[in-house]
C-alpha cells in the first residue's frame, strides 16, 4: 500500500516519465527533479511571492498539461453551421484565470513576477507535451508582457485593468496556444489538421477565458468600492 502511493507520488513529480519512476534505481533522475522544483520554489519565495506566485507558477504547467491529458467535450455537434462541431475543454474558464491571478502576483512582487512567469514556462516543457509548451511559451510571453506592460503603467483601478488586459491578451493567447495545441494532436495523435484551430473553438475559449476574467473583476470592483482594497495599488 505505502509503495504503492509512494509511486504515484513520484509520477506526479516526474510526470509520469518511465525512465525517471523507479526512483531506487534512479535516485539521481528523480532527486534531480525533486531539487530544481524546491530550487524554483526558494527563488519565488526570496523573491518576495507568496500565495498568489506559488498558484501563478503551478497553474501554468498544470494547464498545459491538462490539454494533453484530458479530453474535451463535445457541445454542439457537426452540422452546417459547424463542420467541425464545437467542443469545450473542462479548464477553459480556468486559463482565463492566469491573467487574473498574475495581476495579483506583481501586486505581490513588482516587476519580479517576470522571474514567476520564466519559470512557469520552462517547467511547462517538462509537464506537457513540448509542441504545446512551446506555442503556449510564446503565446503566454507575448500575452503576458502586454499584461505586464498595461499593469505597471497605466493608471487604471485594478478591476478595470483585469479587464482591458484579459480582453487584449486572451485573443493572442489563445491563437498560439490552439495552433500548438493542434499541431501537437497531428504530431501525437494522428489527428486531421483544424481538430483544435478554427473558429467555434477559438470563440468558446474566449468566452470562456473572459467569463473567468468578469466574474474575478466584479469581486475586485465590489472590494474596492467598499474600501477594502487600494485600487491604483501595484
Amino acid at each position: 500500500m505505502l509503495q504503492t502511493i509512494l509511486n504515484a507520488l513520484v509520477s506526479v513529480v516526474i510526470n509520469g516519465h518511465p525512465e525517471y519512476l523507479d526512483f531506487i534505481s534512479t535516485p539521481l533522475l528523480f532527486s534531480a527533479v525533486v531539487m530544481l522544483l524546491s530550487a524554483s520554489l526558494f527563488i519565488i519565495y526570496r523573491l518576495g511571492g507568496r500565495h498568489w506566485a506559488f498558484v501563478y507558477v503551478a497553474m501554468i504547467p498544470f494547464l498545459n498539461w491538462s490539454f494533453g491529458v484530458i479530453p474535451e467535450f463535445e457541445i454542439v455537434q457537426a452540422n452546417d453551421m459547424f463542420s467541425k462541431g464545437v467542443s469545450l475543454h473542462p479548464m477553459t474558464v480556468v486559463t482565463g484565470l492566469v491573467f487574473v491571478v498574475r495581476d495579483f502576483v506583481q501586486r505581490e512582487m513588482r516587476q519580479r513576477v517576470l522571474v514567476c512567469m520564466a519559470l512557469a514556462i520552462g517547467w511547462s516543457f517538462f509537464y506537457a507535451w513540448p509542441v504545446i509548451a512551446l506555442a503556449s511559451g510564446i503565446a503566454f510571453a507575448i500575452s503576458e508582457m502586454f499584461d505586464w506592460l498595461l499593469f505597471t503603467f497605466t493608471k487604471y483601478r485594478l478591476s478595470t485593468r483585469i479587464l482591458i488586459s484579459s480582453a487584449v491578451a486572451a485573443p493572442i493567447d489563445t491563437t498560439m496556444f490552439l495552433y500548438g495545441a493542434d499541431l501537437a494532436q497531428q504530431v501525437y495523435l494522428g489527428a486531421e489538421p483544424g481538430s483544435m484551430l478554427h473558429l467555434a473553438n477559438w470563440s468558446v475559449f474566449i468566452i470562456g477565458k473572459m467569463t473567468g476574467a468578469v466574474i474575478v473583476s466584479a469581486a475586485i470592483r465590489r472590494r474596492e468600492d467598499a474600501g477594502d482594497i487600494n485600487p491604483y495599488e501595484l
